[in-house]
């Protein structure tokens, strides 16, 4: 998957290996087990469609960023779990 464009600093669209675009809002950033990883929400117009976190590692390719998909599933669980735990803290932070 690449980045296709970027909508200032918090949205992007991407583009899968079929052509299809989506756009998606940037949730967080984590440096985990030394790589880059960033969390996105899909950005929809339907408010009753329920939200799935997207994940992504960061990789660079000629002085780019760009957006690879995890295709390692204990790797995925790891850098999931981590992103919650953040979010979790942050949460309890704000009491």
């Amino acid at each position: 998957m690449s980045k296709e464009s970027e909508y200032g600093d918090d949205f992007v669209v991407i583009t899968d290996e079929d052509g299809q675009e989506y756009e998606l809002e940037l949730l967080d950033s984590l440096e985990f087990e030394g790589r880059e990883y960033r969390a996105f929400l899909p950005v929809s117009e339907d408010d009753e469609e329920p939200y799935e976190m997207i994940l992504f590692r960061v990789v660079e390719e000629d002085g780019e960023e760009l957006l690879e998909v995890i295709d390692d599933e204990d790797e995925m669980e790891r850098v999931y779990a981590s992103f919650m735990e953040r979010l979790f803290d942050d949460d309890e932070d704000v009491d």
